[in-house]
């Protein structure tokens, strides 16, 4: 495995803000997005890239997050935004709408990624980002976190689609509740297997 380059941070106070997003690959329901600024004298323990933790592990690290950063917020785009913006500009606005909801407003952004979201602040996108440096893996966490409530929220009002274990992601088991059941109004409309479906209903 590639050794991820050392971070080079082009800001150096304490308001730097983590963001990342969960939920670009599902076919159903909203991609949540997570912003979140760390308090250098309360260090955490564990952080890590959410998708390499287990459920129990990061619900109780998101439940530490939230008591210990000086500012967090999670947000998202919903499905209905995601058909009309497209999956790459409604996750930019999940981020925006994070960056926004602080309570503390950042100064510098360190986004997962490839490309900054767009805001008025200064940042940096970092790919791997989540892996590299512990503000954006308190965001995927977080995002994580609220992003699977959703679907276990969802799994209970629909349990035949099975999104309590596959979270809305295309697996061979959703694929065929898609086709059995037919789209629900949280599904994307505008991802191919969801659009095929609909075709023929």
């Amino acid at each position: 495995m590639t050794e991820l380059p050392p971070l080079v941070i082009d800001y150096a106070g304490e308001r730097l803000a983590g963001v990342d997003e969960v939920g670009r690959g599902p076919l159903v329901g909203s991609v949540v997005a997570a912003a979140v600024i760390l308090d250098p004298a309360r260090p955490l323990d564990g952080l890590a890239d959410s998708k390499k933790l287990t459920a129990r592990r990061r619900e109780a690290l998101d439940e530490v997050i939230r008591q210990r950063a000086l500012a967090f917020a999670v947000a998202e785009a919903t499905a209905a935004e995601v058909d009309a913006l497209n999956i790459y500009h409604a996750t930019h606005l999940a981020m925006r709408r994070a960056i926004d909801a602080l309570a503390l407003r950042a100064e510098y952004l360190l986004v997962d990624g490839n490309r900054l979201p767009g805001h008025a602040l200064p940042g940096q996108a970092v790919v791997k980002g989540d892996a590299r440096h512990d503000a954006i893996a308190a965001a995927s966490i977080l995002a994580k976190v609220a992003r699977d409530a959703q679907m276990l929220s969802l799994d209970a009002r629909y349990p035949a689609y099975g999104f309590a274990r596959h979270k809305g992601y295309p697996t061979k088991a959703h694929l065929a509740a898609l086709e059995r059941l037919g789209p629900l109004p949280e599904h994307r409309r505008s991802f191919a297997p969801v659009a095929r479906q609909l075709a023929l209903w």
